[in-house]
């Protein structure tokens, strides 16, 4: 039973369902600089009477708050919105309340019109009045004051009326609101992170496999080598399994064998050996000066490292050694290594979150992100994080973040739907999807709108990979070039992250291991050999959809999505518009077999294009435009040329 002090006996109004709210305040929602977070919420009080609200928000920095007013949509649902324009934690509220003089003035009104007497009723608008006279403007004091008299002056009655149903009188409501016995809802949280969290395009690669001669071991310095060509292709992410030693116990050979031969490298995640764990630098690869040196060139080629976590650990890693408690250990006394039935992976210790020892291990996992830090790392990719436990991510990242605010993490979580969601709640900045297996129109819109008008476009930052080192999905086995360049272009277009597994992918290596989603000869038990010279149409339509990315703000943004009607199960139309006009179409033939043709219904609203106007759509990859009107369009693609276009919407 509430104890009768504790309540608010003279607040009248209700807020509830504010939207974005996740879990009742519970977690943050996520931002970049510049843009606007749209406020809604239910509002309203008991009676007639009207309500007035405001949205609060302020930068954690800022000593006030800003307020804006909310304007009422329909069925008491009220909305407001604020930009968010730094990096860091902005707080946001509402408060409302009965807003007695717009009440005053709506009954008054319904009375004149229907030539009722209101003398005593003006009297009544006096006294309200003069509950606000003090805030107003010099100018607008003066006005307020005659105001008061004019109500209490009987024989202006006339003019009295007039006043009290004016537009002045109505801009004095709006300019200085009464609030009194005011419900303030709970203070929500947002995080901005810096731009690239919004917008980047990965690309990952094996530095062992950097070496321009047959059977060398690659180099941080090869590496260096290579920005200049992967800085052409319009990638700004460079992401690095880890670089860490390799254990020798169990080490796995090419195909995942159990046996190794001398001479094969190992898996780089089987970290850890006598040379040290997750703070050392595998020999092979160079010196923790050439791997910083790395870290310079890439911000000199607008790029950054992408560094990957994986928290487990080979047999001859320190930590097995010396922190025998971090790990489960089975009854003859050895650690158990890690299992996914039927798979075993004798060469990986898994790290046991529920030792009583936790506060260590958790010590020690944040000491390795700082190192990195002082590396000069600002993104993580972190491996399969849906395997360790949530509370850990949530302080862990919050640590972080205090000491390093711009660090970005990526979490590799392809596992169940509220898995994934929740660490994206706990703090982790982007995503990986199931972009992987959604192939059909059906699926793709489905998801995407899943992604984009649910909950989850408050905290959920989808990164769209076609491939990883980890997974060949089906429809890329077959080797057929339009299908790696639908991928691609889909990728690339639908979300404004995404990811390739670089040279794989560029040059269409498809032969899987027999029955799985996984590459043949795989990179990761394997030190590779690229022509790192060589082109193909996928390599120049890269460069092309990555420069139309960085010069259309419409593509750097996920959540503005419309997907446009079109008359065939296998072409995909979808438009992205951007508030400083900049609106782009896409239309995607799903079929990589046989040419589609069909009519496109744009919605002309979007575009801001009246039915009898021509204007102009303008491919970007073909250089080609073509004039369009009205909602019906026609297009057609051949698959062997160019399975989409990518239209940008110019006036004529």
């Amino acid at each position: 039973m509430m104890n009768i002090a504790e309540i608010q006996g003279r607040n009248r109004v209700i807020v509830e369902r504010v939207s974005p709210e996740l879990d009742g305040g519970r977690f943050f929602i996520k931002s970049v600089p510049q843009e606007i977070i749209q406020v809604e919420a239910d509002i309203f009080c008991d009676g007639h009477d009207k309500t007035a609200a405001h949205l609060l928000y302020k930068h954690h920095s800022d000593k006030k708050w800003r307020e804006v007013p909310m304007r009422f949509i329909n069925n008491d649902r009220w909305g407001g919105h604020f930009m968010v324009e730094k990096e860091g934690f902005y707080s946001y509220t509402i408060e409302a309340w009965v807003d007695h003089l717009a009440s005053w003035e709506h009954e008054i009104t319904l009375k004149i019109r229907d030539a009722q007497h209101v003398n005593s009723e003006l009297l009544a608008g006096a006294t309200l009045l003069e509950k606000i006279v003090k805030k107003a403007s010099k100018e607008d004091k003066k006005a307020i004051q005659e105001a008061i008299k004019l109500f209490r002056y009987e024989k202006r009655y006339d003019e009295a009326v007039l006043l009290a149903i004016s537009e002045t009188f109505a801009g004095w409501i709006a300019s200085y609101p009464d609030r009194e016995n005011v419900t303030r809802y709970r203070e929500l949280q947002v995080w901005v992170d810096r731009p690239r969290a919004g917008f980047s395009s990965w690309y990952s690669m094996f530095p062992r496999s950097a070496a321009k001669e047959h059977g060398k071991h690659g180099t941080f310095l090869d590496v260096i080598d290579l920005l200049p060509r992967i800085q052409r292709m319009g990638f700004d992410v460079l992401y690095l399994p880890p670089i860490h030693p390799i254990g020798t116990q169990f080490r796995k050979g090419k195909n995942n064998n159990v046996l190794c031969h001398p001479g094969e490298p190992g898996v780089p995640y089987g970290i850890g050996s006598e040379l040290g764990g997750h703070d050392a630098i595998h020999p092979d690869l160079g010196t923790l000066d050439d791997f910083k040196a790395l870290v310079a060139a890439c911000k000199a080629h607008d790029m950054e490292i992408a560094m990957d976590l994986a928290i487990q650990c080979s047999p001859d890693h320190p930590w097995a050694k010396n922190h025998p408690e971090w790990f489960k250990i089975r009854p003859d006394g050895t650690i158990q290594y890690a299992e996914n039935p039927p798979k075993k992976y004798q060469d990986i210790y898994p790290i046991n979150f529920e030792t009583e020892a936790w506060p260590s291990l958790w010590e020690e996992l944040r000491r390795i992100i700082f190192v990195w830090a002082e590396w000069g790392v600002r993104i993580i990719r972190v491996d399969n994080p849906h395997t360790k436990a949530f509370a850990f991510w949530e302080w862990v990242i919050a640590e972080t973040k205090q000491k390093y605010p711009d660090m970005i993490f990526l979490a590799e979580a392809f596992t169940r739907p509220k898995v994934m969601q929740q660490l994206a709640k706990g703090g982790y900045t982007q995503s990986y999807t199931y972009y992987s297996w959604r192939n059909t129109k059906y699926e793709l819109i489905e998801y995407m709108t899943e992604l984009t008008q649910s909950e989850m476009q408050y905290y959920f930052r989808p990164n769209f990979w076609p491939n990883t080192h980890d997974i060949n999905p089906p429809l890329l086995q077959s080797g057929h070039e339009p299908n790696f360049l639908i991928r691609y272009f889909m990728a690339a277009t639908l979300s404004s992250n995404y990811g390739i597994f670089g040279p794989t992918y560029e040059y269409m290596v498809h032969e899987a291991f027999p029955g799985k989603e996984e590459y043949w000869n795989s990179e990761k038990y394997e030190i590779k050999y690229w022509d790192w010279e060589h082109t193909n149409k996928l390599t120049q339509v890269i460069t092309q959809v990555n420069r139309a990315r960085k010069e259309n703000s419409a593509l750097q943004h996920t959540n503005n999505i419309t997907f446009c009607d079109i008359n065939d199960d296998q072409l995909l139309a979808y438009l992205k518009t951007h508030a400083n006009g900049n609106r782009i179409l896409c239309i995607v033939n799903l079929d990589g077999y046989n040419r589609r043709a069909g009519s496109v219904k744009l919605p002309l609203q979007k575009i801001g294009k009246a039915g009898w106007e021509d204007f102009i759509v303008h491919d970007l990859l073909t250089g080609s435009k073509y004039v369009w009107k009205g909602e019906y369009n026609y297009i057609e693609l051949d698959p062997y040329f160019l399975p989409f276009h990518l239209f940008r919407i110019e006036d004529l």
